[in-house]
């Protein structure tokens, strides 16, 4: 495997994991999910592996793109500079780098631990299944933020958990327990909060027991056109982040939520 800088990769038997290493919170840029779909590129050009788990260190499995911290901005040089939260432009090459994470050809378990939110939800999402504990929390934020949601989510979550439940989720922005996350089909397996990177590895190697073809060819079925859904869908997100990003109410979303207060909107 190759290296990278915010992500380590380890495979043990037919089991690799992707482990994302920005703690405490593991904010995203371009470069994070350019790395995890260029080692998932790799996982799938090596035939001992047959499936993959996405882990996380620290407090959080992804905490999205972060609106305000200058000290988390765009590391890589041949991307333009600014998180991909203060450029639209920005979040429009991400998008191209998530698609890439949706034609991974073999399953993926995101073992999530603690909260997955926005963006990071959207990438929790993109596996095939998820291992959590009570403490996990998940959330698409984005109207809380005066935004649009992202990350191909207005398909992904409609598809995961039905197009109501994902509808209460986008509007009350509210956060979704580790127990209401398997209740509505959100996750798959609620284990201790220690044993969750366990719990996903068991699933990867139970997985892994089975025929390699048979599972990519399966695979292969079960998600027919959903990388392209979800690239038809990011045009429109991007396209609503765009007009959304220009109000009063974006703006007001964002600090009240750095400052972790109601925000007051205004419709404008």
């Amino acid at each position: 495997m190759s290296s990278y800088t915010d992500i380590a990769v380890e495979k043990t038997g037919h089991v690799a994991t992707i482990e994302i290493q920005r703690p405490p919170l593991n904010f995203f840029d371009i470069s994070l999910i350019r790395q995890i779909a260029n080692a998932l590129d790799e996982i799938d050009a090596d035939p001992q592996v047959r499936a993959t788990v996405l882990a996380a260190q620290g407090k959080a499995f992804c905490a999205g793109a972060n609106f305000g911290d200058p000290a988390r901005q765009e590391v890589d040089p041949a991307a333009a500079k600014g998180d991909p939260a203060d450029s639209l432009g920005e979040i429009g090459h991400l998008y191209y780098e998530a698609v890439r994470i949706f034609r991974a050809k073999k399953p993926i378990i995101a073992a999530v631990h603690g909260a997955a939110i926005g963006g990071g939800l959207g990438l929790a999402v993109s596996a095939d299944f998820r291992v959590t504990c009570a403490e996990a929390r998940f959330s698409a934020n984005f109207t809380k933020l005066g935004f649009h949601p992202g990350f191909g989510l207005t398909v992904t979550l409609p598809e995961l958990i039905g197009k109501n439940n994902a509808e209460l989720m986008f509007y009350t922005s509210r956060r979704v327990t580790g127990e209401e996350a398997v209740q509505m089909g959100l996750a798959n397996v609620l284990v201790p909060i220690n044993e969750v990177r366990s719990g996903a590895l068991k699933l990867a190697r139970e997985i892994a027991e089975c025929s390699p073809l048979g599972l990519l060819s399966t695979r292969a079925t079960m998600r027919a056109g959903l990388a392209d859904r979800v690239m038809q869908a990011t045009k429109h997100e991007l396209a609503e982040q765009t007009r959304l990003r220009a109000t009063e109410d974006f703006k007001e979303g964002v600090k009240a939520t750095e400052e972790r207060r109601v925000a007051h909107f205004k419709g404008r």
